[in-house]
């Protein structure tokens, strides 16, 4: 009888030990705050440097701590026609070049997490592909990124550069032609998953 409140006890010590080994690598996933999280294009033109601002952006990251940390999913969505310069004249331009009544936003979504790289203090580098759409045409892109982990959040940082031809868009110009927009374009983030 013994044997038997014995086997029983090391069960449920072993299940025990499962449950909490398992949620530790459970996933977890957290969504993009807005007003949190910044993502700027920066460009030149033949007058002067230009940027403008995502003012609604969203988006989700899934990730899970086993013997390190681990991207599962990144996501990122941007609306088009809220990117903003200040200035009404030049976003109508951004938007015409974007060709935002047909495509209402700007898509990022990580497909493969090729190196990550423990910097220490929840500070991790993520190397990475994704596949970013702009306009209707989508590019499978290399990102490298900035992961900081904290207890509450999740912020991702990097910056990444490329020419507006590569998506299909012809930069925009103004004032008849007499002011022309440098084909490539850096774009800066900093997003925060909570």
């Amino acid at each position: 009888m013994s044997e038997f409140k014995d086997l029983g006890f090391k069960r449920f010590v072993l299940v025990f030990i499962l449950f909490i080994c398992v949620s530790q690598v459970q996933a977890q996933e957290y969504n993009l705050v807005n007003k949190e999280s910044s993502l700027k294009v920066y460009g030149t033109s033949s007058l002067h440097d230009w940027n403008v601002g995502a003012e609604n952006q969203s988006g989700k990251i899934n990730f899970s701590f086993s013997e390190s940390f681990i991207i599962h999913k990144l996501s990122l969505v941007v609306v088009s026609e809220s990117l903003k310069s200040g200035k009404s004249g030049m976003d109508k331009n951004t938007y015409k070049a974007l060709k935002t009544k047909q495509y209402k936003s700007i898509t990022f979504t990580l497909t493969k997490v090729n190196n990550i790289t423990d910097k220490g203090s929840g500070i991790y580098e993520v190397k990475g592909q994704g596949d970013l759409s702009v306009a209707g045409t989508t590019k499978n892109i290399t990102v490298t990124l900035k992961v900081i982990v904290t207890s509450s959040k999740i912020t991702i940082e990097g910056e990444k550069k490329f020419k507006m031809t590569d998506f299909k868009i012809e930069p925009p110009t103004a004032l008849l032609g007499t002011i022309t927009t440098g084909d490539e374009i850096n774009v800066k983030f900093l997003t925060t998953f909570k």
